[in-house]
């Protein structure tokens, strides 16, 4: 069956009928794909295949169950399966085991949302399982979506945090961490989102720009101690916080700063002298002589009143105070900052926090009790107004922490939290991270700076929706229990009956039988209402998946996430890692960037400028999204929008076309029997296979290397410019006018098998959707495997790498350039119309050049009707093109057009059975003639 082309030239091509279309039409087709892999249950037959060879294991980090995937999830989720498709192609048992991460404040917020819930209104174990319903709604609308991207993976059996036997194991890293020392529970400032009413880890706080009051506030001077005048006399301090000056408590200097007592308006007022000039000028203030001069050392111990409290308000000296803005003499709220706490410690002063979970004032708070934070400010700086201690207030933009949830602004609040002590495993941490590759390179300074520099994780929230802190609480002496014991004991329940058994239970049905207080021998107890920081669920997963499951291992060859979990889960994962195991849990961590639109801007609901991945595969088909993801370099920010997805899709139509052009012209190839010999193929031929192989070589080392834009680029280039642009344009003529089993058709074919085969192996973990179906209706290919992925990854061939060959044919090509534009200039000039109608001739000054083109079917290689080569040193007409090494010459053919090749002949009609052909189409129908009259005579026999 035969179907009719029309070729660039207008010729009529006579091509097999493929079931291969033409179109992509890949909605459509996908599902249908997706069905198939179903059917021959292709995640278990490849590890079935895969069994026995090395392990390379990528750990799924959890993306939250709380909505539809975004643009995010979908270039992490495709990276990480390029990567394991790859690995298993490459000679690894690699499998993939996804998760998710099924607790915390974003599924208590969705869910809230969703449901229509108040947590204050309901019981903790229908809250509980309402915020689980939820999740697992969501687990499983993603997985559906994760495999509708044609991602590979365990989807059956994935791994999620509510799973009773990742919550026994958690606990087990908790109880083994609390064995060491390492978790402790204190009073300290943390971040705090009033909104969400939870304390907040470093990794959950982002700075937004924020507008705050910026007030200058005196404070009297009580007692000098005898260094200066009191009376009149004031220290001014600088604040974007007003609301914290109820906890004031002391002021902090810098020791070794100089500060001026000077004279200004009718007051005495204490500063940094290096700060005095900008004070001035903010404040509209004028100033008298410097009366006396001090170090902050001087002034410690100096009282002043609290400007509305009945307070002292001690001078303290802390190495923490810079000039960089204020007044440097920094008001010390110890309850509302970490700096505050600490250095205030040092002097044993209160630590006062009046604010309540909402971020309301208490009692505490005296006149400002019941208020916000927010409202409060305005109170705050109306009440030093009216007691005449404003200086001065403006307003700030600045720089401020917000709840990376809810996106709120945070305060600093000092409760009592449980924390994991950083400094217990700080060194060790730091030189595990110098045994993992990091990818990009800079990656290790990012998460080695963090984890210098990181104070005290705090590991409790006051939420519900978690897994609780496994500690108890002696009724009489108030001590806490935790001990290998209890640890087991709650590990047991947890594993048998899940977490909700906490929250079902009293104190005294989860405690281990028999057990007696190791403090003071009493036997009743109560217990800890906190549940565990989300980032402790995710970063556990490494003794909750990798060291539970046959199929996995411990450590990750691979950890794989955005960039920001530097502070995440990477930072979480090697504190639980290395203060249980002494190591890091991934030997490798590659990191990739963020989402922008065309303009670079990041990608938000508010601009409107979020690319949909769902609506991409129902418009245009999950492999433009794979294929997208695959010519992006990742390291960097990613840049996504319809016009680009649109680029990708007229990318991938020429790379498709590149294999319905290969499967069109190997419908009668048997690569069994119709393969020609390397020995035996003709030049071109050999030419093809060593750029083939050239291209197998880089596209493995990219491969290697994580380098997948390298590897859509090369291909890219390869279909549409070494192929479709030369070989293939070269080729066609001696495809469809050469004798069907003869050397020259067959020689080209190999090439063509030879490149669909190793191509579609290249394209299976990157467009793996049509390197499916491309699989399908290559011949022979269902015999060595049901699917491509099955396949090993084509392996490079040295034997196939010609140096002289490809400089000799680079030569050839760059005259064939030359040709092309004297036939184009031609063209122009009405010479010609399509290439076939010319007679060109080759002028050259070399002759080494002319030896060269002697021996190339030049004629073929330029697609016209005849070529002839000028003797070097050949006078050139004044009509040719070209520069002084080469020059063409076009003419109008002579002779008549053979209706077979459309090339122009003088000796059309040398045979009396066909006599509208060239003698070449002759002899090739001669031969085809004594080929079908051979197997007439073999079907008889």
């Amino acid at each position: 069956m035969k179907e009719k082309s029309t070729n660039e030239y207008g010729k009529t091509l006579n091509l097999p009928q493929t079931d291969f279309p033409m179109k992509a039409g890949l909605p459509k087709r996908e599902p249908e794909l997706l069905a198939f892999w179903q059917e021959i249950d292709l995640y278990n037959t490849v590890a079935e295949a895969n069994a026995g060879k090395p392990k390379f294991i990528l750990h799924d980090g959890p993306p939250y169950a709380n909505g539809d995937i975004h643009l995010g999830h979908t270039l992490n989720k495709l990276l990480k399966d390029f990567i394991v498709k790859f690995h298993s192609m490459d000679g690894y048992d690699a499998p993939y085991v996804p998760g998710w991460d099924t607790h915390g404040l974003p599924i208590e917020q969705q869910a809230i949302k969703a449901l229509g819930l108040n947590r204050h209104k309901v019981s903790a174990v229908e809250f509980r399982q309402r915020c689980r319903d939820y999740a697992l709604k969501y687990v499983n609308i993603q997985r559906e979506q994760f495999k509708r991207l044609g991602v590979r993976g365990d989807w059956d059996h994935p791994y999620v945090t509510l799973d009773p036997a990742f919550e026994a194991a958690q606990i087990g890293v908790f109880g083994e961490m609390a064995k060491k020392g390492y978790i402790y529970k204190g009073l300290k400032p943390v971040y705090w989102c009033a909104s969400c009413e939870t304390a907040l880890a470093e990794a959950e706080v982002e700075y937004a720009d924020k507008e705050s009051p910026s007030i200058y506030v005196k404070f009297p001077v009580k007692d000098s101690q005898g260094r200066f005048e009191s009376a009149n006399t004031f220290v001014v301090i600088w604040t974007t916080t007003p609301w914290t000056l109820p906890a004031n408590v002391a002021i902090s200097l810098h020791p070794e700063y100089t500060y001026v007592l000077v004279e200004s308006n009718g007051d005495r007022l204490i500063l940094a002298k290096e700060l005095l000039g900008q004070f001035l000028a903010q404040t509209g203030r004028t100033a008298g002589m410097i009366a006396q001069e001090f170090t902050g050392r001087e002034l410690e111990g100096v009282t002043c009143y609290h400007p509305f409290v009945e307070r002292e308000s001690l001078l303290i000296v802390g190495e923490h105070v810079t000039l960089e803005q204020g007044t440097g003499c920094v008001h010390t709220a110890p309850g509302h900052g970490e700096d505050d706490f600490i250095v205030a410690r040092g002097y044993n002063l209160p630590v006062i926090s009046p604010v309540d979970f909402r971020g309301r004032f208490t009692e505490e708070g005296g006149i400002f009790a019941g208020m916000s934070t927010k409202d409060a400010n305005p109170a705050v700086i109306a009440e030093l107004e009216k007691r005449g201690l404003l200086v001065k207030m403006t307003k700030i933009v600045h720089s401020y922490p917000h709840c990376w949830r809810c996106k709120s602004p945070i305060l600093f609040r000092a409760t009592e939290q449980w924390f994991a002590s950083i400094d217990g495993f700080r060194q060790e941490a730091l030189e595990a991270i110098d045994q993992v590759r990091w990818i990009p390179a800079w990656g290790r300074d990012r998460i080695y700076n963090m984890v210098a520099d990181r104070g005290d994780w705090c590991i409790s929230r006051q939420r519900t929706w978690g897994v609780p802190i496994p500690i108890f609480y002696c009724e009489q002496c108030g001590k806490e229990i935790i001990n290998d014991e209890t640890i087991s004991h709650i590990q047991g329940l947890f594993r048998e009956q899940g977490s909700d058994v906490w929250f079902d239970r009293d104190a005294a049905d989860l405690v281990p039988p028999g057990l007696q207080c190791p403090h003071c021998s009493h036997g009743s107890f109560r217990k800890e209402t906190d549940i565990m920081d989300v980032w402790f669920d995710s970063g556990s997963s490494h003794a909750a998946v990798l060291e539970t499951r046959d199929d996995l291992s411990w450590p990750a060859d691979l950890y794989l996430e955005g960039s920001d979990q530097h502070r995440g889960w990477f930072n979480s994962s090697l504190s639980t890692s290395v203060a249980t195991r002494g190591t890091a849990p991934y030997r490798a961590v590659l990191t990739h960037g963020f989402l922008v639109d065309e303009q670079g801007r990041k990608m938000s609901k508010s601009l409107g400028n979020g690319v949909d991945p769902l609506a991409v595969i129902k418009d245009m088909g999950a492999d433009i999204l794979r294929l997208w993801v695959a010519s992006v370099d990742y390291r960097n920010d990613v840049a996504a929008s319809p016009g680009i997805m649109r680029q990708v899709a007229d990318g991938y139509r020429k790379i498709r076309n590149t294999f319905r052009y290969f499967l069109g012209n190997l419908y009668d190839f048997n690569p069994e029997t119709d393969k020609v010999a390397d020995q035996d193929l003709l030049e071109l031929d050999r030419w093809a296979m060593n750029n083939l192989h050239k291209l197998i070589r880089r596209v493995t080392e990219a491969c290697r290397a994580y380098e997948f834009h390298v590897v859509y680029h090369a291909v890219h280039n390869f279909c549409t410019v070494e192929m479709s642009a030369l070989y293939l344009d070269i080729i066609k003529d001696r495809l469809y006018t050469s004798a069907p089993h003869s050397r020259a058709r067959r020689s080209a074919q190999t090439v063509l098998y030879a490149a669909a085969d190793a191509l579609v192996r290249i394209l299976a973990p990157f467009a793996s959707f049509t390197a499916e179906e491309v699989w399908q209706f290559l011949p022979g290919a269902k015999e060595r495997a049901r699917s491509v992925q099955l396949m090993p990854w084509p392996a490079f061939e040295e034997r196939y790498i010609n140096p002289e060959l490809e400089a000799e044919m680079n030569r050839v090509l760059e005259v064939r350039a030359v040709v092309s534009k004297a036939l184009e200039q031609a063209r122009q000039a009405k010479v010609i119309g399509h290439s076939l109608e010319a007679s060109v001739t080759i002028y050259t000054t070399s002759e080494d050049l002319y030896a060269l083109l002697e021996k190339q079917d030049m004629t073929t290689i330029c697609i016209v009707s005849a070529v002839q080569l000028a003797a070097p040193g050949s006078e050139v007409p004044t009509t040719a093109y070209g520069d002084g090494a080469v020059a063409v010459d076009v003419a109008k053919a002579t002779g008549i057009k053979c209706e077979r090749c459309w090339m122009y002949s003088t000796q059309l009609g040398t045979h009396p059975n066909h006599p509208t052909v060239c003698p070449r189409c002759t002899e090739h129908l001669v031969d085809r003639a004594s080929d079908a009259a051979s197997e007439q005579q073999r079907n008889a026999q």
